[in-house]
């Protein structure tokens, strides 16, 4: 018995190692935030003991982002005084006096006043200069587009006074405005193309967007019409609940939408309930490598089930899933919780090193340098991760959603002039100048035919070129050649923006957007619904 003693011991010592773990990982679960650890003892340590006197709080808030940073990409610490402002892009409203500006010349311009808001009210209007804010002057250096924020931005109920500059007026007006809800639209632009087909363009999942895509939906379907084109494009995602009352409209009873499991999340799996009112409607999901998260939710479930065709470019490839958690002082992390899974099976997050971000986040730019966005062949997938869509398509997991039609991005008319031209934003300055110089006379156009018409009278792209170079850029004549056409769709949009606004400039843009006209095409030849044999394919 003596010779088994030291063996007994150091099993006994062992057992009692683990339930002694076991006892405290439950304990640290519980009671996480009272627990002394390591990472406690320091911080005491140093607090009693540094040689210089500091701030335990600033060094607590520095060291949050670098704990996170070795866990995965996208579990973040949001300090308190952000935290208002990174959640607002989600929510259905915020508080203002509902204006759109542009700072142009040291000087706040407005853009666009927000039909029912309390600018428009009383009466501010889209040319206004706002000079004063508070009786205080608000032009040169301190204005800037966080100080805007900051100045007109406020708690509901509050007021602001500002003193506006408007053309023909001599005297700053005055206006009192009482801050209110503020709608914040999530569906941008929904719409018919050629009176068969329904456009909706989705900027994000938020808390409003399935009530503004069902209002979008019911519109089309009182127009009678006859297939769906929903455009993720730029979308990076939001609240995962919406993309399933999305894709839920579109799929039948009982088909899988989306799993989602992590160590400490046990598998859950969400059905279609079978309501749906456009079950059998022709549909179309337009993606790009900026569509993320809950975009390739709605594209990877609209995908696997071979309910719809996905047209464009390799979506981002997010599958983690962060859930929020406040701290008591306002502050709040948003802890990566699970792995969300496709209905084949695929987890279509692209790979990362952790602690290693910045190699993350250069990825969409690699993708760019290897020819990714022009040609299909760039794309390598991983052959080890293959899976079937429920017709026995072949797809790939461990990075985005791969389109069933691929859609190169057209770059043969850029040049170094219209890339110096976006750059430095003279676009964006000469079409304000213009619009805001010309409002009056733009202003009778309802329509962008319309408007578009008057504006291909009105030599725009040499006067651009006179403008810009007043500006320092250098006229390239045969650069401006190569890129004419592309200078004058962008002068052209811009300008239908600042006068039309966001709907208009949308239907503008639509109409040579390479990505649109492919899905109208597919539309219009009732291919929508994939079949075994269908394959990717390069356009």
């Amino acid at each position: 018995m003596k010779k088994y003693l030291p063996t007994l011991l150091v099993l006994c010592i062992i057992f009692g190692v683990i339930i002694g773990i076991n006892i405290s990982q439950k304990q640290y679960y519980k009671n996480y935030s009272q627990t002394n650890n390591k990472v406690d003892e320091l911080m005491e340590l140093v607090h009693a003991c540094y040689v210089d006197s500091l701030s335990m709080e600033q060094i607590i808030e520095q060291s949050m982002p670098l704990i996170l940073k070795e866990l995965d990409p996208h579990s973040t610490y949001i300090p308190a005084k952000d935290l208002e402002a990174t959640n607002a892009d989600l929510k259905s409203s915020f508080s203002g006096i509902g204006i759109r500006f542009i700072i142009q010349e040291d000087t706040l311009h407005v853009t666009d006043v927000i039909r029912g808001g309390p600018s428009e009210q009383v009466g501010l209007l889209a040319g206004d200069r706002i000079i004063t804010v508070n009786d205080t002057l608000f032009v040169g250096d301190s204005c800037t587009n966080e100080a805007a924020q900051k100045k007109l931005k406020g708690p509901k109920g509050s007021n602001v006074k500002l003193g506006v500059k408007r053309y023909g007026n001599s005297e700053l007006l005055q206006f009192n405005i009482v801050r209110g809800d503020i709608p914040v639209e999530s569906v941008e632009a929904a719409y018919m193309i050629d009176n068969k087909w329904g456009y909706i363009q989705v900027a994000r999942f938020a808390e409003n967007t399935f009530a503004e895509f069902i209002i979008a939906l019911a519109r089309m379907q009182m127009q009678r019409c006859q297939g769906i084109i929903v455009d993720v494009r730029g979308n990076g995602g939001g609240y995962l609940g919406v993309a399933l009352q999305i894709a839920n409209e579109f799929l039948k009873k009982g088909e899988t939408i989306v799993y989602t499991e992590g160590i400490h999340q046990p598998r859950s799996t969400e059905y279609a309930n079978g309501y749906g009112n456009f079950q059998n409607t022709p549909l179309v999901i337009l993606t790009d490598e900026t569509s993320a998260s809950a975009s390739e939710i709605l594209a990877g479930t609209v995908q696997d089930n071979d309910r719809g065709i996905i047209i464009g470019r390799r979506t981002f490839g997010k599958g983690l899933v962060q859930q929020p958690f406040d701290f008591r002082d306002g502050s709040a992390v948003r802890l990566t919780i699970a792995r969300y899974y496709t209905p084949s099976g695929r987890c279509i997050q692209k790979p990362y090193l952790k602690g290693d971000n910045e190699e993350y986040e250069m990825d969409i730019v690699k993708r760019y340098e290897r020819g990714e966005f022009f040609s299909q062949d760039s794309i390598h997938q991983n052959d080890s991760l293959v899976y079937k869509t429920k017709l026995g398509r072949t797809v790939y997991g461990g990075g985005g959603i791969m389109p069933d039609i691929f859609v190169s991005s057209d770059t043969t008319d850029i040049t170094s002039y219209f890339t110096q031209a976006v750059s430095n934003r003279l676009i964006q300055q000469y079409t304000f100048a213009y619009s805001d110089k010309h409002r009056n006379e733009l202003k009778t156009f309802d329509k962008y035919e319309e408007l578009l018409a008057f504006l291909e009278q009105q030599n725009l792209v040499s006067d651009f070129v006179s403008y810009a170079s007043g500006k320092g850029l250098k006229p390239r004549y045969w650069q401006i050649e190569k890129s004419r056409k592309r200078l004058e769709n962008s002068i052209h949009a811009n300008i239908i923006y600042n006068i039309l606004g966001m709907l208009e400039h949308v239907r503008y843009i639509n109409t040579f957007d390479p990505t649109v006209i492919k899905a109208v095409e597919i539309l219009e030849k009732g291919e929508s619904f994939p079949k075994a044999t269908t394959q990717l394919v390069v356009k």
